[in-house]
């Protein structure tokens, strides 16, 4: 099972509540993010985000409050006690954490200490990881009934095509007592699959191709 650690940042730029939100702010073009955990003693004190950054940035046009990111301190604009994840703690619940709090990134803390830092770029990371995205391949999805078995079925008729599956995930079909199963083949020539899937009953729904990105209607394959 993927956890936090395993997609996670471990060389996290940080800053002390002293230093100012000029530094702050070349900290964040310096390394482009846009997350900076606050450190206070060896300790997790807050965060700081690019748009905390610009509240207190002054406009552009106005060069009086010109010194305003020079004077500002991290330490009074920081969110203090932000939520945090374990590094031990799996990469779905630290996505839905994401999600559903609607914020950038979780400081990833372990016994008190900052080990490292996960966002919502390492979620889509982790996501491509999952379902095999990287490199060449195809997807081809299978609509089955929604009974136990089908995956197992599917993976026997792949086995015997000699074809390595790279990722694989279950989502709902447009019929209600269905399910579409995803797959994630390392070929960039799946329509010998396909004949085969449809042979033995399945309906196939889409097919396509990472080569190509373009989506082929599987009937059509010869």
């Amino acid at each position: 099972m993927l956890r936090v650690r395993d997609s996670m940042t471990r060389e996290v730029i940080t800053l002390g509540p002293e230093a100012s939100a000029a530094e702050a702010w070349s900290l964040c073009r310096e390394h482009r993010i846009r997350h900076l955990p606050v450190v206070d003693g060896g300790r997790l004190a807050g965060l700081v985000s690019d748009r905390d950054l610009r509240d207190v940035s002054p406009s552009s046009r106005d060069n009086r409050d010109a010194a305003t990111l020079q004077w500002v301190r991290v330490g009074d604009m920081m969110t203090r006690n932000p939520i945090t994840i374990s590094p031990f703690d799996t990469i779905d619940r630290a996505a839905r954490e994401i999600h559903d709090r609607k914020i950038g990134c979780l400081p990833v803390v372990d016994d008190g200490e900052l080990v490292g830092i996960v966002t919502s770029s390492d979620m889509m990371r982790a996501l491509m990881e999952l379902v095999g995205a990287h490199g060449f391949g195809s997807w081809v999805e299978v609509e089955v009934p929604n009974q136990p078995g089908q995956l197992a079925n599917l993976t026997d008729v792949i086995r015997d095509r000699r074809v390595n599956i790279a990722g694989v995930f279950v989502a709902p079909a447009g019929r209600e007592t269905y399910r579409a199963i995803v797959l994630r083949l390392e070929t960039a020539n799946p329509s010998g699959i396909v004949r085969t899937l449809q042979e033995a009953g399945y309906r196939v729904i889409t097919v396509e191709s990472s080569s190509t990105d373009a989506v082929h209607n599987p009937f059509e394959e010869r």
